[in-house]
């Protein structure tokens, strides 16, 4: 599937025909937390490359909408829709609308990560609360949503999206670091509690994205040192295109001139 056109017969331009053959997430339905920008929409769009439905979940409900628009324009199946991940009543929301509408759900990518640049002294306390409740908090209520529907239909994959804050530290993001380094236990912890029950569960080490918020904060940062979202969107979909006797419990990706930026 590609930008190409086809023409019809009275001459108007219409989007190419998808390939027809299936993709290796085909049939498969997929929810991404914080799907609407950065590396969720660049998740949204390569798993949907690979032939999966996605719904591109977000507190910014207008910006999920109409990248999902984007994508279907292009012949891929992807929904917008509202989500809070640190609201359970949300989360739960998502899950029965998803079960409801396609029967099942295949993936769950956390993905929905904030920070806030100041120190710990500085640190405002709801502050904190809000990013832990964000990055970490987030994927609990996600996968303890999703677990029951994935255990009655005997698979599943839950990919966390962690960072290199989980293997190292940088000043003035104290919350962040805590909520990583949470994320990659809870992870683990996680794959050992679904791997009995045929679901897999693999943490994402991502290093050195281009995202907006980091350009935002560090506008001098050296985007030479950074990678394109669309390359760990790749390495996602790889470890969801495992065979089904193999799972990755934990894999990093880098930029070849890795920094000790997040």
């Amino acid at each position: 599937m590609g930008d190409s056109l086809a023409r019809t017969q009275g001459g108007k331009d219409k989007p190419a025909a998808c390939d027809p053959t299936p993709g290796p997430l085909s049939g498969r339905v997929a929810l991404v937390t914080g799907g609407a920008q950065g590396l969720g929409a660049a998740l949204c769009r390569d798993l949907s490359e690979a032939g999966a439905t996605v719904i591109a979940g977000d507190v910014r409900e207008g910006k999920a909408q109409e990248l999902a628009q984007g994508l279907r324009a292009e012949g891929f199946s992807v929904e917008g829709r509202a989500l809070d991940v640190g609201d359970p009543a949300s989360v739960g929301a998502a899950f029965k609308d998803i079960i409801a509408h396609h029967g099942h759900c295949d993936i769950l990518v956390n993905n929905a990560g904030t920070d806030l640049t100041i120190s710990v002294e500085e640190m405002p306390i709801d502050e904190w609360q809000r990013i832990i409740g964000v990055n970490l908090t987030g994927p609990f209520l996600a996968a303890k949503a999703v677990l029951p529907h994935m255990r009655r239909q005997g698979r599943g994959h839950i990919v966390n999206i962690v960072s290199t804050a989980a293997k190292r530290a940088w000043p003035n993001a104290s919350a962040y670091h805590a909520s990583k380094w949470g994320l990659l236990g809870l992870s683990h912890a996680l794959h050992v509690e679904a791997r009995p029950l045929n679901i897999k569960v693999t943490a994402v080490i991502s290093g050195g994205l281009r995202p907006p918020f980091l350009l935002d904060r560090f506008p001098d940062i050296d985007q030479a040192t950074l990678q394109d979202p669309a390359n760990v969107a790749r390495t996602v979909r790889f470890v969801l295109s495992q065979p089904a006797e193999t799972v990755i419990p934990e894999i990093m990706v880098l930029p070849m001139r890795e920094t000790s930026w997040p």
